[in-house]
Formats: C-alpha cells, sequence, structure tokens
C-alpha cells in the first residue's frame, strides 16, 4: 500500500532474556536470514512516509543492520512498549497520519496482512485499530476486553489478568495502527500500574476508549502469522512455518520436491523449472540452481554455489563456492571446493578437491567432457583440461595440471603410458 500519510515505528529494544543468548533475538536466523530482516522487508513493501525502528539491547549490534531510510533511536531505559513508542515520537512531530507498530521479532507477518488492516483503518477512521486473533489456547497473550455493546475497552497482559479475563479467546497480536494525534495523547495517559511496572503500549487502548475515541479491531484468520520469537522453541516453529512458506513457493514455480518436510532451502535461493529436490537436501543462502537439474538425496549446497541446466548432483556430496556447468554429474559422495567444472563431466564417487593448504583456498579447474575416476583427490590449485581423465583413487598434486585428452593415473597422479 502506497499511502504518504503512513509512518511505521518498529519495536527492536527487548533483551532476549528466555532466549538466552548474546545475541539479539533479532539478529538469530530463521532460513539463513535474520528476523528482522523479514519485518524490514514487510516494511520496505509499505512504503511509508517515515520508517523509526526503536533499539535498546545492543544497540550497536542492531543498529548497524538498520538500513538507509530507517531512522534509529535509542531506548535508554527499557521501561515498556509505551516508552519505546513514545521514545519515537519527537521524529514524528510534524507528522499527521496512521502510525504503524510493528515489532522486529514478528517475521511471519505477511504484507497483505498489513494491507488489509491499514486499509480497515484508515477507511473506518478510528483512532486506533487492533490486529487481533482468536484461539482457544490463548495463555502467554494479552486479552481483548470488550464493553457490553462488544466495543473494545482495553487489554489485560496475561500476568495481570484475573481467572475471567484468563478465559477469553479474542488476543491480542501487538500490532496496532493509530492516528498520530490520539497516539500522543493516549502515550500521556499510561501509567506503569501493573506487575512488571512498566508502560504498556496496550494500555493507550483503554486511554482512547475512555475519552470516547473509537476503537477497532481486524481478526487475523491464522494466528500464527503475528507469532512473535520469544525463545529458542519460538524461532524453531517460526523456522518451520517459513520453509513452508519457502518450499511452496518453489512447487508452485515448477519446482519438484519430493519429501518437502526435509528440504532445507534458504530464502533467497534460486531454482529453475523441472528440477528435482531429493529428501534431505540442505541448500543455504547465495546458491543457483539452473532448469532440470536432480538435486538429492543428502546433499549439502554451500554459499557461492552454481548449478547449470541439466546437472545431476547428489548422495552424500558437499558443494561450496563452485560451478557446476551443464549436462555433468556429481552423483555420488565427496567434495567440491572452489571448484569450476566444465560441461558433459562426469565426476566420480569419493572425488575431494582439496582447496585449503592451511593458509589460504585454492581453486580447481575441471574442463569439458572430463572423467574424473572415483575417489580422486585433486590438491588445489590445479587445472584438468578438456577431455582428460583420471583413474580411480589417483592424487593431482598441486600447480601440476593435466593437459586436455590425457589421461593420468597413481600417487602422485602421472600420464598413462
Amino acid at each position: 500500500m502506497k499511502n504518504r500519510k503512513i509512518a511505521v515505528v518498529i519495536l527492536a529494544a527487548g533483551k532476549s532474556t528466555r532466549m538466552k543468548s548474546g545475541t539479539p533475538k533479532v539478529l538469530h536466523a530463521i532460513c539463513q536470514r535474520r528476523v528482522l530482516d523479514y519485518v524490514l522487508d514487510l516494511v520496505k513493501g509499505i512504503k511509508a512516509k517515515k520508517v523509526i525502528a526503536v533499539l535498546g539491547h545492543k544497540h550497536q549490534e542492531v543498529g548497524r543492520l538498520i538500513p538507509k531510510g530507517v531512522k534509529a533511536v535509542i531506548q535508554k531505559r527499557l521501561l515498556g512498549t509505551a516508552d519505546a513508542v513514545k521514545t519515537a515520537l519527537p521524529l514524528l512531530k510534524n507528522f499527521k497520519g496512521t502510525v504503524l507498530v510493528l515489532y522486529a521479532d514478528n517475521p511471519l507477518l505477511k504484507k497483505d496482512t498489513i494491507d488489509k488492516l491499514l486499509k480497515h483503518h484508515i477507511e473506518s477512521r478510528s483512532d486506533a485499530t487492533l490486529l487481533t486473533a482468536k484461539t482457544d489456547k490463548p495463555y502467554g497473550y494479552g486479552r481483548i476486553l470488550r464493553d457490553k455493546y462488544s466495543s473494545i475497552c482495553g487489554i489485560i497482559e496475561e500476568r495481570d489478568a484475573d481467572d475471567f479475563q484468563k478465559n477469553i479467546q479474542e488476543i491480542n497480536t501487538g500490532i496496532i495502527c493509530f492516528k498520530k494525534g490520539s497516539l500522543a495523547y493516549a502515550l500521556k495517559q499510561v501509567r506503569a500500574n501493573n506487575a512488571k511496572k512498566e508502560f504498556y503500549l496496550t494500555d493507550a487502548v483503554a486511554a482512547l476508549y475512555k475519552k470516547g475515541c473509537i476503537v477497532e479491531a481486524l481478526r487475523i484468520a491464522d494466528i500464527k502469522e503475528a507469532s512473535g520469537i520469544n525463545s529458542r522453541e519460538d524461532l524453531a516453529v517460526a523456522t518451520g512455518i517459513m520453509q513452508q512458506r519457502i518450499n511452496q513457493q518453489f512447487m508452485k514455480a515448477g519446482v519438484t520436491i519430493v519429501a518437502p518436510e526435509t528440504a532445507f532451502i534458504s530464502f533467497d535461493a534460486k531454482i529453475g523449472r523441472d528440477t528435482t529436490i531429493y529428501p534431505f537436501t540442505v541448500i543455504e543462502r547465495d546458491v543457483k540452481i539452473g532448469k532440470s537439474c536432480s538435486v538429492g538425496p543428502f546433499i549439502h549446497l554451500r554459499p557461492g554455489t552454481r548449478i547449470e541446466d541439466n546437472v545431476s548432483v547428489g548422495n552424500f556430496l558437499e558443494v561450496v563456492r563452485s560451478k557446476i556447468s551443464s549436462n555433468t554429474k556429481a552423483r555420488h559422495f565427496g567434495y567440491l571446493g572452489d571448484t569450476r567444472i566444465g560441461r558433459f563431466a562426469n565426476i566420480g564417487a569419493g572425488t575431494v578437491t582439496a582447496n585449503f593448504d592451511g593458509k589460504s583456498k585454492n581453486s580447481t579447474v575441471i574442463g569439458d567432457n572430463v572423467f574424473i575416476g572415483s575417489d580422486t583427490v585433486l590438491v588445489a590449485p590445479v587445472r584438468v583440461g578438456k577431455g582428460a581423465k583420471t583413474g580411480a583413487g589417483s592424487v593431482l598434486t598441486r600447480n601440476k595440471d593435466v593437459p586436455a585428452k590425457t589421461t593420468v593415473v597413481g600417487v602422485p597422479a602421472r600420464p598413462l603410458k
């Protein structure tokens, strides 16, 4: 939704206590991408006039990832969500419009959901619009309070709720839209009268209700979409959901994934049509796979891997920073690191490119139509010319290049006479 009257405040100041980690929770990864990056990408799609990120715990680490166009402010004392939003308010001094409050640990939110929330808020002309959900297991969430006319009159947090309120099934996701003026008014009314002695943004809802303002709600269909990351378990659950989305997108685009629950594919991987991904395949970020390939089972494709069309790779093979050209086969166990392989080559079982000499990584170049025999070790840097062959168990020593159409055997490898 393109609307220059929308400002976004991203709350990213939390301590991540339950993660039990020295790394801020928003910097942990889901499908090879930081949690925070998902939220920043969502905000980018909104095309808001202003975007403010409120940082706190380890703000130096988090701040390095804040892109240009997003203004970062520091919440010096972590006194709650209302205080965090209040910290951002001076940057919205001359802004008049809708303020959307998001959380940096909500990576599963979809743009379509936020677009609907903003549309409902603007069209209803409400002072605040909540994104809510209904669940028969509301434990841990704030409950939506309604008056006898079913109007929203407040939000009560789990730790502050009585037994009756804990049975309420309509919950608060934390995502809220405000009119800028209404938000500024409500923040002045919020007090730390709760178990944690913090200033809750949710208390702004009751303040607006008491003033006679309009508070609306949009109910989200899938509560999982609004799930936050507060623990390692939450991180694992979110990773599973995101991986399912990624795999579904590939299958819709014409990729066959034989067992999607065992395919671990990075958010930014590229896979061409009619490629088949077999079970227990790990495809990390910055990997590109062409069309009509066979990948797996039990294969690990690491960053920098480029696989062209009609390539077959799999069965306990690891590939990193390497290019495998079209119509080449490397179907069995082995390691290909910092390697360039030409077209129509055959890489035998147990092949290893020994790319590290103890100080630096070195390259191996294998030409078109090369046949690499089983258990060949290529000690980089080394080149194998077009149409050459290596015998089983050969060891190609560094800088001892193999000429085109030559067969080498032995340890160290020598031309076959």
